[in-house]
C-alpha cells in the first residue's frame, strides 16, 4: 500500500491501482516516483509475470497531469521511466493490461497507450487535450498514437483535443475490448488468466520480438533479425515443458525460466 497507489498480488498477477480519486487519479511528481518503484519491483520479481493498471473509483482511470498541483507551484520532476513510471520504460519484458474504468485524459491516455492491452469500460473517455491548455502530449502520446491507429485519425485527435468514447476507440483500433461499466477489472483479470496459461518465457520473447521487430524497416529485415530473447527461450525449461505437457495431455507446469 503506497500513499498514491495500491498494490495487490494474486499469484503471478500484480494489480496496481492509482489511488487519487479526489483528483480523478491525476498524477503529480510524488505519484510518478511511487509508481516507478512499484514497476521497478514488478520487473525485478521473477514470480510476477503480468500486471494490471487501473484507477480507483468509477470515474477515472487517470485525468493525467495534476494541473492544480502544477499551478500551485508543485515540482514537475519525474523518474527516468517517465509519467506514471512506465511511459519511458522502453525495455520492460512483462505485459501490462490497462483496465480503463473511466476518464483517460492527457497523461492518463498516455499511460494506457504505454500498456500492451487496453480494456475500456463503456463509460471510458480518451483524449489528448494538452493543446487546449497550452501544452503538448510529450509523454508518448504524440508518438504512440500515430503508431497504433492511422496517422490522419491520430492527428484528428491530437490537433483538436477531442474526446473519444470507448466504442470509437475500439473502432479506431487502440482499444482491445469494450466491456460493461463496472466490469473492466474483472475482464482484465480474465485476460490475465488467459496470458498466464502461456509460458512466461514465451510471452517475454514475443514482447521483445514484436517491440524490436517494429523498429525494422521491412518485414523481411524483422524476420531475419536474430533476437537475444529467442536464445533464452530455446534454452529455457519452459521450451521443454510445453511440448512434453502437450504430448502427455496435461496442463504445463511453467517455471518462467
Amino acid at each position: 500500500m503506497g500513499e498514491y497507489s495500491t498494490v495487490e498480488k494474486d499469484g503471478h498477477l500484480l494489480i496496481v491501482t492509482v489511488n487519487r480519486p479526489e483528483r480523478m487519479n491525476a498524477l503529480h511528481s510524488m505519484a510518478h516516483f511511487e509508481l516507478a518503484e512499484v514497476f521497478d519491483e514488478f520487473e525485478a520479481d521473477d514470480d510476477l509475470w503480468i500486471a494490471i493498471l487501473t484507477g480507483a473509483g468509477d470515474r477515472a482511470f487517470s485525468a493525467g497531469n495534476d494541473l492544480k498541483f502544477q499551478a500551485e507551484g508543485g515540482t514537475r520532476d519525474k523518474p527516468d521511466t517517465g509519467f506514471g513510471g512506465i511511459v519511458r520504460r522502453f525495455g520492460r519484458t512483462k505485459p501490462i493490461i490497462a483496465a480503463v474504468n473511466g476518464v483517460a485524459m492527457g497523461g492518463g491516455f498516455e499511460l494506457a497507450l504505454a500498456c500492451d492491452i487496453i480494456l475500456a469500460a463503456e463509460n471510458a473517455k480518451f483524449a489528448l487535450p494538452e493543446p487546449r491548455v497550452g501544452l503538448a502530449a510529450m509523454s508518448g502520446g504524440l508518438h504512440r498514437l500515430p503508431r497504433v491507429i492511422p496517422r490522419h485519425q491520430a492527428l484528428g485527435m491530437i490537433l483538436t483535443g477531442r474526446h473519444v468514447s470507448a466504442e470509437e476507440g475500439y473502432r479506431l483500433g487502440f482499444v482491445t475490448e469494450v466491456v460493461p461499466e463496472g466490469k473492466v477489472l474483472e475482464s482484465a483479470k480474465e485476460w490475465a488468466g488467459e496470458i498466464l496459461k502461456c509460458s512466461p518465457v514465451s510471452i517475454r520473447t514475443s514482447m521483445e520480438v514484436v517491440r524490436l521487430g517494429l523498429e525494422k524497416a521491412s518485414v523481411q529485415e524483422a524476420i531475419e533479425t536474430v533476437y537475444a530473447a529467442e536464445k533464452v527461450l530455446r534454452n529455457s525449461e519452459d521450451f521443454v515443458e510445453g511440448p512434453k505437457a502437450f504430448s502427455e495431455k496435461r496442463m504445463p507446469d511453467w517455471k518462467g525460466r
